[in-house]
């Protein structure tokens, strides 16, 4: 049997759809009344470690996505619990959706690689997805505004983004054919690094690219009321991608999908 975690979230949504027709397949959700789904529903809390006994109950192949919606310790706490639960269920390989290496520099780079370590420390078999960030989320950082200027902090800086879509396929592919990627940690980044001028030149000429100083950005953020841990994350992001860490590129996503990704450029502007 197969469980999907995080099955109300982008990347997990995505994927249940991908699973939708299995009959081997559950989903996990903190809240399953919020999932629409022909697949078995099972509520599985990371914060409330004691529904994950029963919610890995017959789990062979977890696929972890990873609950990152937090301080570095409550998602840490998060993984643990949901590691010791698969341990003690006898699940035999977690796939698990972790950050790509070059994203060490990101404000929320240490609860993923913790998460690796156990897992690789587990007696379990595992398989690492180290996502590269979203084109989308780069989009919405660095979005138009009304009067038709992307004003994010990433200076020359580019990203190898990803098409969450792809992310969701290769995630499918690799939890249906784990034993083949048993011990393997794929590097999920794009093959086509974009940024700032990148996305205004996209948009068309009347949107254009002035981008604002890392403490504006900081300013506009806190403004727009984010929460307390998500301003240095949000910032974080953007000085990385500015000081040009996270512009390598490469070819393990092609290899996992079997075809070419999806523009992430296109996924951006989406």
């Amino acid at each position: 049997m197969i469980l999907v975690t995080g099955a109300t979230g982008a990347l997990g949504t995505l994927i249940a759809e991908r699973l939708a027709a299995r009959d081997d397949t559950v989903l996990g959700t903190r809240d399953p009344q919020q999932l629409q789904t022909p697949l078995p529903v099972r509520r599985v809390d990371f914060d409330e470690p004691a529904t994950l006994a029963e919610g890995f109950e017959g789990v062979d192949v977890l696929l972890l996505i990873s609950a990152g919606y937090g301080e570095d310790d409550t998602v840490m706490a998060r993984h643990g619990a949901a590691v010791d639960a698969a341990e003690k269920a006898g699940v035999r390989h977690v796939v698990y959706t972790s950050l790509t290496a070059d994203g060490d520099h990101l404000p929320y780079a240490l609860p993923h690689r913790w998460t690796e370590r156990r897992l690789q420390d587990s007696t379990m078999d595992w398989t690492i997805l180290r996502n590269g960030l979203y084109a989308e989320l780069l989009g919405g950082l660095a979005a138009p505004s009304a009067d038709g200027r992307i004003t994010a902090p990433l200076g020359e800086g580019r990203l190898a983004a990803v098409a969450r879509a792809d992310l969701a396929d290769a995630a499918t592919r690799v939890t249906l054919e784990a034993p083949a990627h048993a011990g393997r940690i794929h590097e999920l980044v794009g093959e086509q690094a974009i940024g700032g001028a990148d996305l205004a030149d996209a948009h068309g000429p009347h949107v254009t690219y002035a981008p604002e100083t890392l403490a504006q950005a900081r300013t506009r953020v806190a403004a727009a009321g984010a929460e307390p841990f998500q301003v240095p994350m949000l910032v974080g992001t953007c000085s990385a991608i500015a000081a040009g860490f996270m512009s390598r590129t490469g070819g393990d996503l092609r290899r996992l999908l079997g075809r070419a990704p999806r523009s992430a450029l296109a996924a951006a502007l989406d």
